[in-house]
Protein backbone atom coordinates (compact mmCIF):
# COMPACT_ATOMS: atom_id res chain seq x y z
CA UNK A 1 0.00 0.00 0.00
CA UNK A 2 1.47 3.59 -0.92
CA UNK A 3 -0.01 6.24 0.96
CA UNK A 4 0.58 9.33 -0.41
CA UNK A 5 -2.90 11.39 1.23
CA UNK A 6 -2.01 14.46 2.45
CA UNK A 7 1.58 14.60 0.79
CA UNK A 8 1.96 17.82 -1.36
CA UNK A 9 2.10 16.48 -4.55
CA UNK A 10 2.75 18.73 -7.85
CA UNK A 11 -0.84 18.92 -9.41
CA UNK A 12 0.31 16.68 -12.41
CA UNK A 13 1.25 13.73 -9.91
CA UNK A 14 -1.60 14.44 -7.62
CA UNK A 15 -3.85 14.30 -10.75
CA UNK A 16 -2.93 10.93 -11.85
CA UNK A 17 -3.03 9.49 -7.67
CA UNK A 18 -6.39 10.83 -7.72
CA UNK A 19 -7.53 9.15 -10.99
CA UNK A 20 -8.64 5.23 -11.13
CA UNK A 21 -5.88 2.61 -10.55
CA UNK A 22 -3.78 6.13 -9.82
CA UNK A 23 -0.98 4.34 -7.26
CA UNK A 24 0.09 2.05 -10.19
CA UNK A 25 -0.12 4.97 -13.00
CA UNK A 26 1.91 7.17 -10.12
CA UNK A 27 4.28 4.66 -10.29
CA UNK A 28 4.74 3.68 -13.77
CA UNK A 29 4.61 7.67 -13.90
CA UNK A 30 7.40 8.01 -11.35
CA UNK A 31 9.67 5.30 -13.43
CA UNK A 32 9.11 6.39 -16.74
CA UNK A 33 10.59 9.72 -15.98
CA UNK A 34 13.75 8.81 -13.83
CA UNK A 35 16.96 10.62 -14.49
CA UNK A 36 19.11 8.06 -13.75
CA UNK A 37 19.73 5.57 -16.16
CA UNK A 38 19.12 8.43 -19.17
CA UNK A 39 19.64 7.24 -22.89
CA UNK A 40 22.62 9.56 -22.58
CA UNK A 41 24.47 7.89 -20.08
CA UNK A 42 25.96 5.82 -22.48
CA UNK A 43 27.95 2.21 -21.47
CA UNK A 44 31.72 2.31 -22.53
CA UNK A 45 32.58 0.05 -25.75
CA UNK A 46 32.68 -3.89 -25.28
CA UNK A 47 36.45 -4.23 -26.00
CA UNK A 48 37.91 -6.94 -28.72
CA UNK A 49 39.84 -9.67 -27.35
CA UNK A 50 42.26 -10.89 -29.29
CA UNK A 51 43.24 -14.58 -29.31
CA UNK A 52 45.68 -15.34 -31.96
CA UNK A 53 47.12 -13.85 -35.30
CA UNK A 54 45.71 -15.18 -38.66
CA UNK A 55 48.19 -17.78 -40.05
CA UNK A 56 48.60 -16.06 -43.27
CA UNK A 57 51.44 -18.22 -45.25
CA UNK A 58 48.53 -21.01 -45.48
CA UNK A 59 45.24 -20.50 -47.74
CA UNK A 60 42.41 -20.29 -45.19
CA UNK A 61 39.06 -18.63 -44.44
CA UNK A 62 38.14 -15.75 -42.03
CA UNK A 63 34.71 -15.08 -40.98
CA UNK A 64 32.81 -14.16 -38.21
CA UNK A 65 29.55 -14.74 -36.23
CA UNK A 66 27.04 -13.14 -34.26
CA UNK A 67 24.98 -15.35 -31.47
CA UNK A 68 22.08 -12.78 -29.96
CA UNK A 69 19.04 -13.20 -27.98
CA UNK A 70 17.00 -10.04 -29.02
CA UNK A 71 14.15 -10.49 -26.59
CA UNK A 72 11.09 -10.07 -28.20
CA UNK A 73 8.46 -8.09 -27.89
CA UNK A 74 5.44 -10.76 -26.06
CA UNK A 75 8.19 -11.36 -23.53
CA UNK A 76 9.56 -7.51 -22.51
CA UNK A 77 6.73 -6.99 -20.13
CA UNK A 78 6.68 -4.88 -16.82
CA UNK A 79 5.66 -7.80 -15.32
CA UNK A 80 9.39 -9.11 -15.85
CA UNK A 81 11.51 -6.30 -16.02
CA UNK A 82 9.55 -3.42 -13.88
CA UNK A 83 12.81 -1.53 -12.88
CA UNK A 84 12.82 -0.93 -16.63
CA UNK A 85 10.60 2.86 -18.36
CA UNK A 86 7.98 1.13 -20.24
CA UNK A 87 8.93 3.61 -22.89
CA UNK A 88 12.32 1.61 -22.76
CA UNK A 89 10.54 -1.66 -23.01
CA UNK A 90 8.51 -0.89 -26.19
CA UNK A 91 9.50 -2.90 -29.46
CA UNK A 92 9.66 0.32 -31.27
CA UNK A 93 12.33 1.90 -29.00
CA UNK A 94 14.13 -1.16 -28.83
CA UNK A 95 14.24 -2.90 -32.08
CA UNK A 96 16.11 0.26 -33.64
CA UNK A 97 19.14 -0.44 -31.07
CA UNK A 98 19.30 -4.12 -31.63
CA UNK A 99 19.53 -3.34 -35.27
CA UNK A 100 22.24 -0.88 -35.21
CA UNK A 101 24.01 -3.32 -32.78
CA UNK A 102 23.48 -6.44 -35.44
CA UNK A 103 24.52 -3.37 -38.08
CA UNK A 104 27.61 -2.11 -36.56
CA UNK A 105 29.19 -5.68 -35.43
CA UNK A 106 28.57 -7.06 -39.10
CA UNK A 107 29.12 -10.41 -38.89
CA UNK A 108 29.37 -12.95 -41.50
CA UNK A 109 26.85 -15.41 -39.71
CA UNK A 110 23.99 -14.10 -37.42
CA UNK A 111 22.38 -16.32 -34.83
CA UNK A 112 19.43 -14.55 -33.57
CA UNK A 113 16.86 -16.21 -30.77
CA UNK A 114 13.20 -15.18 -29.56
CA UNK A 115 12.62 -13.44 -33.28
CA UNK A 116 8.59 -13.13 -33.79
CA UNK A 117 7.67 -14.48 -36.87
CA UNK A 118 6.17 -11.22 -38.17
CA UNK A 119 9.21 -9.18 -37.33
CA UNK A 120 11.47 -11.79 -39.03
CA UNK A 121 9.49 -10.92 -42.27
CA UNK A 122 9.05 -7.17 -41.59
CA UNK A 123 11.97 -5.94 -39.77
CA UNK A 124 14.84 -8.34 -39.47
CA UNK A 125 14.81 -10.48 -43.16
CA UNK A 126 14.13 -6.18 -44.90
CA UNK A 127 16.80 -4.60 -43.17
CA UNK A 128 19.46 -7.07 -43.28
CA UNK A 129 18.45 -7.73 -47.05
CA UNK A 130 19.41 -4.23 -47.17
CA UNK A 131 22.73 -5.14 -45.67
CA UNK A 132 23.59 -7.96 -48.32
CA UNK A 133 22.50 -11.04 -46.02
CA UNK A 134 19.57 -13.59 -46.69
CA UNK A 135 18.56 -15.86 -44.03
CA UNK A 136 16.30 -18.76 -42.60
CA UNK A 137 13.65 -19.19 -39.67
CA UNK A 138 11.33 -21.06 -38.22
CA UNK A 139 9.10 -20.45 -35.00
CA UNK A 140 8.99 -22.30 -32.07
CA UNK A 141 6.40 -25.82 -32.87
CA UNK A 142 3.44 -24.28 -30.72
CA UNK A 143 2.87 -22.15 -34.62
CA UNK A 144 1.57 -25.20 -36.09
CA UNK A 145 -1.55 -25.26 -33.80
CA UNK A 146 -2.46 -21.23 -34.07
CA UNK A 147 -4.43 -19.09 -36.39
CA UNK A 148 -2.72 -16.49 -38.62
CA UNK A 149 -2.78 -13.84 -36.35
CA UNK A 150 -1.55 -15.44 -33.27
CA UNK A 151 1.18 -17.63 -35.33
CA UNK A 152 2.45 -13.84 -35.78
CA UNK A 153 3.67 -13.20 -32.36
CA UNK A 154 5.46 -16.99 -32.01
CA UNK A 155 8.96 -16.50 -32.04
CA UNK A 156 12.02 -18.78 -32.86
CA UNK A 157 15.56 -18.79 -34.37
CA UNK A 158 16.56 -16.95 -37.40
CA UNK A 159 20.44 -17.77 -39.32
CA UNK A 160 21.65 -14.74 -41.21
CA UNK A 161 24.29 -15.24 -43.82
CA UNK A 162 26.51 -12.39 -45.50
CA UNK A 163 25.69 -13.46 -49.22
CA UNK A 164 29.22 -12.37 -50.53
CA UNK A 165 30.66 -14.59 -48.06
CA UNK A 166 28.28 -18.13 -48.25
CA UNK A 167 25.48 -19.20 -50.09
CA UNK A 168 22.99 -21.75 -48.54
CA UNK A 169 22.75 -25.04 -49.74
CA UNK A 170 20.16 -26.71 -47.31
CA UNK A 171 18.24 -25.88 -44.46
CA UNK A 172 17.08 -28.43 -41.50
CA UNK A 173 14.43 -27.74 -38.58
CA UNK A 174 14.52 -29.48 -35.43
CA UNK A 175 11.63 -29.63 -33.36
CA UNK A 176 12.66 -31.41 -29.93
CA UNK A 177 9.03 -32.23 -29.35
CA UNK A 178 8.90 -34.15 -32.51
CA UNK A 179 11.96 -35.56 -32.18
CA UNK A 180 11.12 -36.74 -28.11
CA UNK A 181 7.95 -38.39 -29.13
CA UNK A 182 9.78 -40.41 -31.70
CA UNK A 183 12.08 -41.84 -29.42
CA UNK A 184 9.55 -41.98 -25.98
CA UNK A 185 8.66 -45.39 -26.70
CA UNK A 186 6.19 -45.62 -23.60
CA UNK A 187 8.36 -43.38 -21.00
CA UNK A 188 5.97 -41.16 -19.23
CA UNK A 189 8.79 -38.63 -18.28
CA UNK A 190 9.90 -38.56 -21.72
CA UNK A 191 6.37 -37.73 -22.84
CA UNK A 192 5.68 -35.86 -19.86
CA UNK A 193 8.70 -33.33 -19.52
CA UNK A 194 10.22 -33.01 -22.83
CA UNK A 195 7.95 -33.64 -25.41
CA UNK A 196 5.51 -31.08 -23.89
CA UNK A 197 8.56 -27.92 -24.38
CA UNK A 198 8.38 -26.48 -27.92
CA UNK A 199 11.92 -25.25 -28.26
CA UNK A 200 13.61 -25.54 -31.89
CA UNK A 201 16.83 -25.56 -33.40
CA UNK A 202 17.55 -24.60 -36.92
CA UNK A 203 20.36 -25.34 -39.43
CA UNK A 204 21.60 -24.00 -42.06
CA UNK A 205 24.28 -25.96 -44.39
CA UNK A 206 26.32 -22.77 -46.15
CA UNK A 207 29.18 -23.51 -48.78
CA UNK A 208 31.86 -20.30 -48.84
CA UNK A 209 31.89 -17.93 -51.75
CA UNK A 210 35.20 -16.65 -53.04
CA UNK A 211 34.70 -13.34 -50.50
CA UNK A 212 35.09 -15.56 -47.44
CA UNK A 213 38.96 -16.59 -48.94
CA UNK A 214 42.16 -14.49 -48.96
CA UNK A 215 41.96 -13.21 -52.18
CA UNK A 216 45.96 -13.79 -52.44
CA UNK A 217 45.24 -17.86 -52.61
CA UNK A 218 41.91 -17.54 -54.41
CA UNK A 219 42.32 -19.97 -57.50
CA UNK A 220 40.43 -21.91 -59.96
CA UNK A 221 41.40 -24.50 -57.51
CA UNK A 222 39.55 -23.51 -54.50
CA UNK A 223 38.01 -25.95 -52.65
CA UNK A 224 34.04 -26.39 -52.69
CA UNK A 225 33.81 -25.98 -48.37
CA UNK A 226 31.16 -26.83 -46.36
CA UNK A 227 30.24 -25.29 -43.07
CA UNK A 228 27.09 -26.24 -40.77
CA UNK A 229 25.48 -23.42 -38.47
CA UNK A 230 23.20 -24.69 -35.75
CA UNK A 231 21.29 -22.17 -33.65
CA UNK A 232 19.18 -23.62 -30.85
CA UNK A 233 17.01 -22.51 -28.19
CA UNK A 234 16.72 -24.17 -25.22
CA UNK A 235 14.27 -24.57 -22.31
CA UNK A 236 14.22 -22.18 -19.91
CA UNK A 237 13.25 -23.13 -16.43
CA UNK A 238 15.99 -23.88 -14.27
CA UNK A 239 13.75 -26.86 -12.65
CA UNK A 240 13.80 -28.85 -15.95
CA UNK A 241 17.69 -29.39 -16.05
CA UNK A 242 16.20 -32.71 -17.57
CA UNK A 243 14.70 -31.34 -20.32
CA UNK A 244 17.70 -29.03 -21.19
CA UNK A 245 20.20 -31.67 -20.96
CA UNK A 246 17.97 -34.16 -23.32
CA UNK A 247 17.09 -31.24 -25.72
CA UNK A 248 20.68 -30.78 -26.43
CA UNK A 249 21.63 -34.46 -27.08
CA UNK A 250 18.86 -34.69 -29.43
CA UNK A 251 20.12 -31.57 -31.34
CA UNK A 252 23.87 -33.33 -31.36
CA UNK A 253 22.31 -36.51 -32.68
CA UNK A 254 19.87 -34.37 -35.50
CA UNK A 255 23.10 -32.34 -36.20
CA UNK A 256 25.45 -35.79 -37.19
CA UNK A 257 22.44 -37.73 -38.87
CA UNK A 258 22.23 -34.31 -41.28
CA UNK A 259 25.73 -33.69 -41.41
CA UNK A 260 26.46 -37.78 -42.59
CA UNK A 261 23.39 -37.26 -45.25
CA UNK A 262 24.91 -33.94 -46.40
CA UNK A 263 28.75 -35.19 -46.44
CA UNK A 264 26.98 -38.29 -48.78
CA UNK A 265 25.62 -36.15 -51.09
CA UNK A 266 28.15 -33.89 -51.67
CA UNK A 267 30.76 -36.16 -52.34
CA UNK A 268 29.82 -38.46 -55.24
CA UNK A 269 30.82 -42.47 -55.53
CA UNK A 270 30.64 -42.53 -51.89
CA UNK A 271 29.39 -45.90 -50.25
CA UNK A 272 27.86 -44.11 -47.70
CA UNK A 273 29.48 -45.72 -44.56
CA UNK A 274 30.44 -43.77 -41.57
CA UNK A 275 34.52 -44.38 -41.74
CA UNK A 276 34.18 -43.04 -45.95
CA UNK A 277 31.84 -39.95 -44.57
CA UNK A 278 33.96 -36.60 -44.92
CA UNK A 279 32.53 -34.36 -42.10
CA UNK A 280 31.58 -30.90 -42.17
CA UNK A 281 32.43 -27.94 -39.87
CA UNK A 282 30.09 -27.42 -37.37
CA UNK A 283 29.56 -23.98 -35.89
CA UNK A 284 26.89 -24.25 -32.47
CA UNK A 285 25.61 -21.28 -30.98
CA UNK A 286 21.82 -20.15 -28.69
CA UNK A 287 20.65 -19.59 -25.88
CA UNK A 288 21.19 -22.79 -24.10
CA UNK A 289 19.72 -21.37 -20.89
CA UNK A 290 22.52 -23.19 -18.99
CA UNK A 291 25.54 -22.26 -16.37
CA UNK A 292 28.92 -23.29 -17.21
CA UNK A 293 28.71 -25.85 -14.61
CA UNK A 294 25.89 -27.84 -16.20
CA UNK A 295 25.07 -30.55 -17.61
CA UNK A 296 24.05 -29.34 -21.34
CA UNK A 297 28.16 -27.85 -21.55
CA UNK A 298 30.16 -31.13 -19.80
CA UNK A 299 28.38 -32.80 -22.56
CA UNK A 300 28.86 -30.07 -25.37
CA UNK A 301 32.55 -29.58 -24.52
CA UNK A 302 33.74 -33.27 -23.29
CA UNK A 303 31.77 -34.71 -25.70
CA UNK A 304 29.82 -37.54 -23.36
CA UNK A 305 28.36 -37.12 -20.31
CA UNK A 306 27.30 -40.04 -17.29
CA UNK A 307 23.89 -41.41 -17.13
CA UNK A 308 24.02 -41.01 -13.80
CA UNK A 309 24.47 -37.15 -13.89
CA UNK A 310 22.33 -35.43 -11.50
CA UNK A 311 21.04 -32.79 -14.19
CA UNK A 312 18.51 -36.39 -15.44
CA UNK A 313 16.96 -35.90 -12.19
CA UNK A 314 17.24 -39.71 -11.37
CA UNK A 315 13.94 -39.67 -13.77
CA UNK A 316 13.64 -42.89 -15.70
CA UNK A 317 14.79 -41.97 -19.37
CA UNK A 318 14.61 -45.67 -20.57
CA UNK A 319 15.80 -44.76 -24.26
CA UNK A 320 18.78 -41.79 -23.90
CA UNK A 321 21.03 -44.13 -25.55
CA UNK A 322 19.37 -43.95 -29.09
CA UNK A 323 20.59 -40.48 -28.62
CA UNK A 324 24.14 -41.69 -28.02
CA UNK A 325 26.81 -41.74 -31.07
CA UNK A 326 28.81 -44.36 -29.62
CA UNK A 327 28.09 -48.31 -29.42
CA UNK A 328 30.58 -48.35 -26.76
CA UNK A 329 28.71 -46.88 -24.07
CA UNK A 330 30.48 -47.44 -20.45
CA UNK A 331 27.78 -45.98 -19.10
CA UNK A 332 27.76 -42.65 -20.75
CA UNK A 333 26.18 -40.76 -23.90
CA UNK A 334 28.36 -39.23 -26.61
CA UNK A 335 28.43 -37.16 -29.31
CA UNK A 336 30.72 -37.14 -32.35
CA UNK A 337 32.00 -33.65 -32.50
CA UNK A 338 35.32 -32.32 -31.06
CA UNK A 339 33.93 -28.55 -29.70
CA UNK A 340 35.46 -25.83 -27.66
CA UNK A 341 33.63 -23.07 -26.42
CA UNK A 342 34.69 -20.04 -28.22
CA UNK A 343 34.71 -17.85 -24.72
CA UNK A 344 36.40 -20.02 -23.14
CA UNK A 345 38.89 -18.19 -20.68
CA UNK A 346 38.04 -15.12 -21.52
CA UNK A 347 36.53 -13.99 -18.31
CA UNK A 348 32.57 -13.27 -19.67
CA UNK A 349 30.97 -13.51 -16.07
CA UNK A 350 27.32 -13.05 -17.38
CA UNK A 351 25.52 -12.94 -20.86
CA UNK A 352 22.33 -12.69 -19.46
CA UNK A 353 21.87 -9.84 -16.55
CA UNK A 354 17.98 -9.19 -14.94
CA UNK A 355 17.11 -7.90 -11.79
CA UNK A 356 17.33 -11.40 -10.04
CA UNK A 357 19.92 -13.39 -12.41
CA UNK A 358 23.26 -12.81 -13.43
CA UNK A 359 25.38 -15.56 -15.50
CA UNK A 360 26.54 -16.58 -18.42
CA UNK A 361 23.74 -18.67 -20.62
CA UNK A 362 25.18 -17.68 -24.43
CA UNK A 363 27.34 -19.67 -25.87
CA UNK A 364 29.38 -20.29 -29.39
CA UNK A 365 30.71 -23.65 -29.87
CA UNK A 366 32.91 -24.60 -33.20
CA UNK A 367 34.63 -27.94 -34.29
CA UNK A 368 38.29 -27.44 -33.51
CA UNK A 369 39.61 -29.86 -35.67
CA UNK A 370 38.66 -27.42 -38.58
CA UNK A 371 38.80 -23.34 -36.81
CA UNK A 372 40.35 -21.49 -34.11
CA UNK A 373 38.70 -18.25 -32.99
CA UNK A 374 41.33 -15.03 -33.47
CA UNK A 375 39.16 -12.64 -31.51
CA UNK A 376 35.69 -12.08 -29.65
CA UNK A 377 33.92 -9.51 -28.26
CA UNK A 378 34.53 -8.86 -24.60
CA UNK A 379 32.59 -7.92 -21.77
CA UNK A 380 30.07 -5.15 -20.71
CA UNK A 381 31.85 -3.05 -18.72
CA UNK A 382 30.81 -3.68 -14.51
CA UNK A 383 31.85 -0.38 -13.53
CA UNK A 384 29.38 1.14 -15.93
CA UNK A 385 25.90 -1.06 -14.05
CA UNK A 386 27.45 0.32 -10.87
CA UNK A 387 27.79 3.87 -11.43
CA UNK A 388 24.79 3.86 -13.14
CA UNK A 389 22.66 2.49 -10.69
CA UNK A 390 21.83 -0.24 -13.59
CA UNK A 391 20.07 -3.53 -12.07
CA UNK A 392 19.20 -5.06 -14.91
CA UNK A 393 18.30 -5.31 -18.32
CA UNK A 394 17.02 -4.12 -20.63
CA UNK A 395 17.07 -0.34 -19.93
CA UNK A 396 17.68 2.63 -21.43
CA UNK A 397 20.62 1.89 -22.84
CA UNK A 398 21.14 -1.80 -23.74
CA UNK A 399 17.74 -3.61 -25.50
CA UNK A 400 17.91 -6.77 -24.67
CA UNK A 401 18.43 -8.86 -21.26
CA UNK A 402 21.05 -10.44 -23.21
CA UNK A 403 24.35 -9.34 -24.50
CA UNK A 404 25.23 -10.16 -27.89
CA UNK A 405 28.08 -12.70 -28.72
CA UNK A 406 30.61 -12.32 -31.50
CA UNK A 407 33.72 -14.20 -32.70
CA UNK A 408 35.87 -14.33 -35.58
CA UNK A 409 36.92 -17.58 -37.28
CA UNK A 410 39.75 -18.54 -39.16
CA UNK A 411 39.99 -21.85 -40.95
CA UNK A 412 42.25 -22.92 -43.22
CA UNK A 413 41.42 -24.70 -46.56
CA UNK A 414 42.76 -27.75 -48.27
CA UNK A 415 43.77 -26.58 -51.56
CA UNK A 416 44.33 -30.32 -52.75
CA UNK A 417 41.84 -31.58 -56.20
CA UNK A 418 40.95 -34.73 -54.40
CA UNK A 419 38.56 -35.96 -52.18
CA UNK A 420 40.61 -37.04 -48.58
CA UNK A 421 38.43 -39.89 -46.85
CA UNK A 422 38.14 -40.07 -43.21
CA UNK A 423 36.03 -38.48 -40.38
CA UNK A 424 37.80 -35.77 -39.81
CA UNK A 425 38.46 -34.67 -43.58
CA UNK A 426 37.35 -31.28 -45.38
CA UNK A 427 34.91 -31.38 -48.24
CA UNK A 428 37.45 -30.68 -51.25
CA UNK A 429 35.56 -30.93 -54.46
CA UNK A 430 36.27 -29.36 -57.74
CA UNK A 431 33.86 -26.46 -58.53
CA UNK A 432 31.31 -27.62 -61.17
Amino acid sequence: MLGLKGNPLPSDLLTIYEDGNGTQRLLTQLLDNLHAGSPTVMPPVRPWLHLAHPERSKPGAIFSLMCYNVLCDKYATRQLYGYCPSWALDWEYRRKGIMDEIINNSADIICLQEVETEQYFNFFLLQLKQQGYDGVFSPKSRAKTMGEHERKHVDGCAIFFRTSKFSLVKEHLVEFNQVAMANAEGCEDMLNRVMTKDNIGVIALLEMREGCIDPSFNSESTPRQLLMVANAHIHWDPEFCDVKLIQIMMLMKELKKFQEEESHSFRPGSSGSQNDQPAIPLLLAGDFNSLPESGVIEYLAKGKISLNHSDFKEMDYKKLFNFSSSPEQNGHISHSFRLHSAYENTHMDFTNHTFDFKGVIDYVFYSSDFMSPLGVLGPMNCDWFESQKVVGCPNPNVMSDHFSLLVEFEMPLNFSNSVTGGGNSHIVLSRR
